[in-house]
């Protein structure tokens, strides 16, 4: 038996292999014991409690750090192995991906979790966390860069040169594509200083519509009439944008005449029906209703009131509500609303004709 332990095999007895194989079977075992004992116990407690962070802690740990312990587990039990340098060094490669892949997984887990409990405490949280997916592809691709550097560098390459070398050519790809860069800083001003968000209903120069998507070059809208509308995000940061969504109230101005002809008593008579009709109306408030001027053949009458909301239904069933009433109580009083009326004046003149 002593002898067929002292067996060599491509550089190690026997034994050194049992003894590896050993220390695997060991490590797996603790791992496969603490996976099925402590996050039992984890999930049943979390499954009691309302947060989401225990749920996000357990998941990561099930699913990311349970498989890097294994691989943990593979790592240490081939280390009474003597390896040949050419096989060790590709051992160390392998090993170092699957260390470097979980990490990376981990750190953009862990940020996209964040940035979905930052915004999801916010009003409108849900539209808000659409908005990650753009900000996270960038993230992603920067954590990936870096572990790559640090892959390379681990290996023993010389990441200076390598380094260097992206600076020229990140130069040259920013000269090149300075559109993209442009919307893509004009992306990171939308999501950090929020001037709209998804769902807001907004208007730039003669385009209107309500915000769909909000991506890393364009934005996109649904306009009234059904069609859709793609804004680079710099042509949207440059703009004036009108945001009617965080309109808190609108100011509503209306005007009507009266004709020329109607006693004084009942011009002085209509500020006060506007102002009872407008305070008789839920979500309105009254400003003012002032005889503003004279027209060709008219009176006019200016108006103002403000409607306590942002809905543009809600300002147009308060404005006919208001017509509706005015027309009534003109009615009842003996008021008349003008129209444009043209007289012509003629002169009447005898034409004599005499005949020759």
């Amino acid at each position: 038996m002593k002898s067929l332990l002292e067996q060599t095999y491509w550089g190690n007895t026997v034994q050194n292999y049992f003894i590896a194989l050993g220390i695997f079977v060991i490590l797996t075992v603790v791992v496969f014991i603490l996976k099925r004992m402590l996050l039992n116990r984890l999930k049943k407690w979390a499954s009691g409690t309302d947060s989401k962070t225990d749920d996000f802690i357990i998941r990561g740990v099930e699913r990311k750090l349970v498989p890097l312990l294994y691989i943990g587990a593979l790592y240490a039990a081939i280390q009474p192995l003597n390896i040949a340098p050419r096989q060790d060094r590709w051992i160390h490669v392998f090993f170092s991906i699957c260390i470097t892949l979980f990490i990376v997984r981990m750190i953009t887990s862990l940020l996209q979790y964040l940035f979905v409990s930052y915004l999801s405490g916010q009003e409108r949280g849900a539209e808000k966390a659409k908005q990650i997916k753009g900000i996270m592809i960038i993230v992603s691709t920067l954590i990936w860069v870096v572990a790559l550097l640090f892959l390379l560098n681990n290996w023993g390459y010389n990441v200076t040169t390598f380094i260097a070398g992206l600076g020229i050519g990140g130069i040259a790809i920013a000269l090149a594509a300075q559109t993209i860069l442009g919307d893509l800083f004009s992306y990171f001003v939308i999501f950090f200083d929020r001037p709209f968000e998804i769902g807001d209903f907004i208007v730039i120069q003669d385009k209107s519509g309500t915000v769909e998507y909000i991506g890393i070059k364009t934005t996109r809208l649904r306009s009234i009439s059904g069609e859709q509308l793609v804004f680079s995000n710099t042509d949207l940061t440059n703009s004036r944008v009108h945001n009617y969504k965080r309109m808190e109230r609108r100011r509503v101005v209306f005007k009507f005449g009266i004709p020329l002809g109607t006693a004084k008593d009942k011009l002085a008579l209509i500020p006060e029906l506007v102002r009872k009709i407008v305070t008789g109306l839920p979500d309105t408030t009254f400003d003012r209703s002032h005889l503003q001027g004279f027209g060709s053949s008219s009176f006019d009458y200016e108006n103002v009131f403000y409607v306590l909301g942002s809905d543009y239904n809600l300002y147009m069933d308060r404005q006919q509500a208001i017509n509706l009433q005015l027309i009534e109580a003109f009615r009842r009083e003996g008021i008349e609303f003008a129209f444009p009326v043209q007289t012509v004046y003629l002169n009447n003149q005898t034409a004599v004709q005499q005949k020759n």
